[in-house]
C-alpha cells in the first residue's frame, strides 16, 4: 500500500527565525495517530535564518540524522565535536545515554535548509557518538545512493544503530529506478524537488511524502528532473 502525505498537510511552525514543517508529531504538534512510521520518529524540514539556531540542548536514546539541502549548519557537542555541514555531507548522532549539542547557521547572509530525521535505535543505553561523512553528489544521478546504513556503512556511508538504509537520488526527466524490497519491510519516499510517479499511478510533488507497506517492487519515474530521499525501514 502507498499512502501519500501531501506537503501542504504537514504541520507548519513559524518562529520568525525558524520555519519548520513537521511530518510527525513534534514539539507543539501532537497527533496520536501520527507518531512514527516504524522506527522513523521525526522528519522535520527546517529553514533557519542567518546567525540563528538552536543553543545547547540535550537528547537521549535516539539516532539523529541531519542532511543539509542548502546553506551550512554548524554543530558543537559536549563530546568535543565542532563541525560545519553542507550539501554533500550527512551527520549522524547517536544520543544514547545522553548528549548535549547546538546547531547554528554560521552564515551572515544565507538561510540554511535542512532535513532532520530521528530514528528509534535497535538498542538502548548506547554510548553517545557523532559521525559526519561526505558523499559524491554526482553518484546520485539516476541511481539510489546510500548515505546512512547499518548494513552498508563505509567511508561514504554513515553507520546507524537501526536496520535501515537512507538513499538520495537525482532522477532525470523520464528516467526510472526500481527498488526491490523484502517482504514485511517499509519504505518512506520524500520528494525534495521535482515530481515523481510511484508504480505508474501515484504522483508525488515537491515535498510530498509516501509511506509504503506490502510492496516488494517500487518503480520510481521522474516527470521532471527530481531529487528525492528513499528510506528502507524495518
Amino acid at each position: 500500500m502507498i499512502h501519500v502525505y501531501p506537503a501542504h498537510e504537514r504541520f507548519e511552525s513559524n518562529h520568525g527565525w525558524l520555519q519548520s514543517y513537521f511530518s510527525f508529531s513534534f514539539a507543539e504538534y501532537f497527533d496520536r495517530k501520527n507518531m512514527n512510521f516504524g522506527p522513523l520518529r521525526v522528519f522535520n524540514d527546517d529553514i533557519i535564518a542567518p546567525q540563528r539556531g538552536f543553543g545547547a540542548h540535550p537528547h537521549q536514546e535516539m539516532e539523529i540524522v541531519t542532511v543539509v539541502l542548502k546553506g551550512q549548519l554548524e554543530h558543537r557537542d559536549n563530546l568535543g565535536n565542532h563541525r560545519i555541514i553542507s550539501f554533500g555531507e550527512v551527520q549522524r548522532m547517536t544520543a544514547g545515554t545522553g548528549i548535549v549539542h547546538s546547531e547554528m547557521n554560521p552564515s551572515t547572509t544565507e538561510e540554511v535548509n535542512l532535513l532532520q530525521l530521528w530514528f528509534l535505535p535497535e538498542t538502548y543505553g548506547l554510548t553517545p557518538s557523532y559521525e559526519q561523512i561526505s558523499y559524491d553528489v554526482e553518484n546520485m544521478k539516476n541511481r539510489l545512493l546510500p548515505i546512512v546504513s547499518k548494513k552498508q556503512a563505509s567511508e561514504q556511508v554513515a553507520y546507524i544503530h537501526q536496520d535501515l538504509t537512507m538513499y538520495l537520488s537525482d532522477l532525470e526527466n523520464n528516467q526510472q529506478l526500481t527498488f526491490h524490497q523484502q517482504e514485511g519491510r517499509r519504505m518512506y519516499v520524500f520528494v525534495i524537488e521535482g515530481e515523481l510517479v510511484l508504480n505508474d499511478d501515484t504522483i508525488l510533488q515537491r515535498r510530498d511524502a509516501a509511506r509504503i507497506t506490502d510492496v516488494t517492487q517500487l518503480h520510481i519515474t521522474a516527470n521532471i528532473d527530481s531529487r528525492f530521499m528513499l528510506i528502507d525501514l524495518p
